[in-house]
């Protein structure tokens, strides 16, 4: 128990201590305390220790279990080294330790985050093959990544072969589902899963009911929306702060801002503090609803509160002030935001550069431009195609044409929209054989199918 103890705080040093002095004690080591300090040096970071100290305890003929190989392979997968955990795992093969479900579930879930989706379904398979039942935690891992690389038919083909097997899917399975169904737009089809899970007598929580609302806003289904947030309260749960700012920027996505702005209100009602991300959803909801001045005084709010805005908040903001076409305002900000020592990121230089050059301020634009690429900036295509269009609609063309070529100097390859702005500007200067030129030239690299 008190190495235990030491593990779980952190000191696998004293930890060790404590083995040493039972050893000196003449006691002997078991099995259980080897496993402790194990998972105490895994948790703690110490994978490699962990490693070492299995070679050494079992060159001192300790015969360990699957819980110690188990907690290595978890240990491994953590921190990225799933192809080691696979190793150790084909090793075990060799030892007269008899694989479980635990262990391949380390595995699956491992390969899942990495990204490995088809190799976590092989796992998957030669589990059963090996006549071991897959269990709920198994099958949640395999589900939640095909979810990830966009397979929703094979994970909904899954979910359905594990309740056929008389497997229970839990509410953090089901809700994996619902969120990837959601975030695809298929609300009506994440509200069918949901609707299955009532059936099978499973209370959906807060998680659930944030990503199916979240799925009937991207579905522009906004009533539904309401309705189940309405529903959630009258089933006995507290919305969070993410159940408040999903509304409020689904209700400013869908130009109900007055409804988010209520909402909003009502949060200190509930003891919740918005955070930057709600800010931002209502401050954007603000400014594209042409209030910008009552984006501007939600800043206010938000520093009155001792709540810092992040560069998405202050890029919502700059944003609004191009289109609004306050040019001064947009520049001062802009300045206020390297002030505070936030590094614009390519967004923000996008937004300055295409605001410029949509208010008629092409040379500042231009400065802009160059002062972002010599102070070694990331420029993007979008950040060219801006430049460009602008260029073009002052009809400065052989200066457009130059970054075309600078584009390709910096490894930055133009997409169809660069080559449109082009072509489109020389057919109108009546250039058209350089724009067939052009066109032959789009065609060559490919650009149409990218």
């Amino acid at each position: 128990m008190l190495i235990d103890c030491f593990c779980q705080m952190g000191h696998t040093g004293y930890a060790f201590s404590v083995l040493g002095k039972i050893i000196k004690m003449g006691y002997q080591c078991d099995i259980i305390t080897l496993n402790t300090l194990m998972k105490g040096l895994c948790i703690n970071g110490k994978v490699k220790s962990a490693l070492k100290f299995h070679d050494e305890v079992r060159a001192q003929g300790y015969q360990l279990d699957k819980v110690t190989y188990g907690t290595l392979i978890n240990g491994l997968c953590k921190i990225g080294q799933t192809r080691a955990a696979i190793e150790l795992l084909r090793k075990l093969e060799r030892q007269p330790i008899k694989l479980d479900v635990i262990i391949y579930s380390i595995v699956i879930d491992g390969l899942c985050k990495d990204g490995l989706v088809n190799e976590a379904c092989k796992y998957f398979s030669e589990m059963i093959a090996r006549g071991i039942s897959p269990d709920v935690v198994s099958y949640s891992s395999l589900i939640h990544g095909l979810c990830c690389v966009d397979k929703l038919e094979e994970a909904t083909k899954l979910l359905n072969q594990m309740v056929q097997s008389n497997m229970k899917p839990n509410i953090y399975t089901y809700s994996i589902l619902i969120d990837a169904l959601s975030k695809e737009g298929k609300a009506t089809e994440a509200h069918k899963v949901f609707h299955l899970m009532l059936q099978r007598g499973l209370k959906p929580d807060i998680v659930t009911y944030n990503a199916l609302i979240d799925g009937y806003f991207l579905a522009k289904n906004v009533s539904e929306a309401a309705t189940l947030f309405d529903d959630m309260v009258k089933m006995g749960l507290k919305p969070d702060v993410q159940s408040y700012t999903i509304m409020i920027d689904g209700y400013c996505k869908n130009r109900r801002v007055d409804k988010a702005f209520a909402l909003f209100k009502t949060m200190p009602q509930r003891n919740l503090v918005p955070d930057t991300v709600t800010y931002s959803s209502l401050i954007d909801g603000l400014c594209k609803s042409g209030r910008l001045s009552d984006g501007q005084d939600l800043l206010d709010v938000m520093h009155a509160r001792g709540q810092d805005p992040d560069l998405n908040t202050f890029n919502i903001l700059l944003d609004g002030l191009f289109k609004s076409r306050h040019l001064e305002e947009a520049i001062a900000l802009f300045f206020k935001i390297i002030g505070k020592g936030i590094r614009p990121s390519v967004v923000t230089c996008n937004i300055l550069i295409d605001g410029l050059c949509k208010g008629g301020r092409l040379k500042t634009a231009q400065q802009f431009f160059r002062h972002i690429h010599i102070n070694g900036y990331q420029l993007d295509v979008i950040t060219y195609n801006v430049m460009i269009s602008g260029l073009c609609k002052e009809d400065l063309l052989d200066e457009a044409m130059a970054l075309l070529t600078e584009m390709d100097k910096n490894s930055c390859f133009p997409n169809i929209v660069t080559y449109e702005i082009l072509i489109k500007a020389l057919l109108e200067r009546n250039e058209n054989h350089k724009a067939e030129k052009l066109l032959c030239e789009m065609i060559s690299k490919r650009v149409m199918s990218q």
